[in-house]
């Protein structure tokens, strides 16, 4: 049987469930990194390689946010949707497509602040490290993460390839879509082309998995180097600040495992699964991806509450907007976010 022939008939998990959850997280995830935003434009020093990482983060969270009423209209309604309807359109493009190139713009970022803060200690830690960068082209490039303008470039690469492939996306499936016809939104072609997906999925699944495994080896390795050189009394009074640099390399590594490794787990066993002649199977698989992927969306409206347990840089300039302003006070915040430059504390 060709998928293509298996009408999907989405269960109340779907119809209500999703709508609800996205509806709840679009409000939260909005105010939470617009508010974000505005602290990073007022109080962060904008030569700080963090903060180049940290404000793209912010705005691909954003646009992840900005998705959510869509995917909750489209769970809603799809099924009454009509396939060629505009608003199957927008919710496919500006909704599924936008929010899934989005999320690997976030992985690549959280790669590249745990990549940057693993460089600086060590160099800051072992001088010998630092002699010998110019002698191993990979640890010139884990050293060229720390630099501003080459993560200026990084992001500004991201973003291009970004819209490029938004871009070749919307016109090969718009081109698609005049070749089948279905008779509502919700369907196989949407949710799972087996020819393009696989080919976008693999690739995609692939990035996020070279992005996992470098940040747990950085982690790995950065526990290594510490416990190491700790015995020399290398780290001596900054102990405290290499542990929290550790402790955000591990969150970051837990956000990669809990909101993002389930989703590409699954994946590839869902596309070889969608070969198999089981419509209703079929359904369920679809069902439990879009739960995954939900999963995964949610990490952007939770990433400034993580940011504000975490970062007491970040609690106290957002205690700073909500008092009153005097030199003292704005001096202090130009000081609170050198400190974060220099610290490497912010995650």
């Amino acid at each position: 049987m060709n998928n293509s022939t298996c009408f999907l008939q989405p269960s109340s998990a779907t119809t209500v469930a999703l709508p609800v959850i996205y509806s709840c997280l679009f409000p939260a995830g909005s105010f939470g990194n617009i508010l974000a935003a505005w602290i990073f434009s007022r109080k962060a020093p904008t030569r700080r390689t963090q903060y180049i990482y940290l404000a793209n983060l912010v705005t691909a969270n954003l646009f992840v946010c900005s998705t959510m009423p869509f995917l909750a209209a489209y769970f809603a309604g799809g099924k009454r949707w009509s396939y060629e309807s505009l608003e199957c359109r927008i919710a496919h493009h500006l909704g599924t497509l936008v929010m899934h190139v989005c999320m690997y713009v976030t992985i690549i970022i959280l790669c590249s602040i745990a990549l940057s803060q693993y460089a600086t200690l060590r160099k800051n830690c072992d001088t010998q490290y630092s002699q010998a960068v110019n002698e191993n082209f990979s640890r010139c490039l884990l050293q060229a993460f720390r630099q501003p303008k080459f993560a200026k470039y990084l992001c500004i690469g991201i973003w291009f390839t970004v819209l490029c492939i938004t871009v070749t996306a919307i016109t090969y499936d718009v081109q698609a879509k005049a070749l089948e016809y279905f008779p509502s939104c919700y369907n196989i072609q949407v949710e799972a082309s087996e020819f393009t997906a696989m080919i976008a999925g693999s690739v995609a699944t692939a990035c996020f998995f070279v992005s996992f495994m470098t940040v747990l080896r950085s982690y790995y390795s950065l526990t290594r180097h510490l416990n190491n050189i700790q015995k020399n009394s290398c780290i001596g009074e900054k102990h405290l600040i290499y542990s929290k640099v550790k402790r955000n390399i591990l969150v970051i590594q837990m956000i990669l495992t809990v909101c993002f490794l389930p989703y590409h787990i699954f994946r590839p066993l869902f596309y070889i699964l969608l070969r198999h002649n089981d419509c209703p199977r079929l359904n369920y698989l679809v069902e439990i991806k879009n739960f995954l992927t939900c999963l995964a969306a949610a990490k952007s409206s939770l990433d400034p509450v993580i940011t504000l347990l975490l970062d007491k840089t970040f609690k106290k300039s957002l205690y700073g907007l909500f008092t009153k302003s005097t030199p003292e006070h704005q001096k202090r915040d130009v000081d609170i976010f050198t400190e974060m430059g220099r610290n490497m504390e912010r995650f």
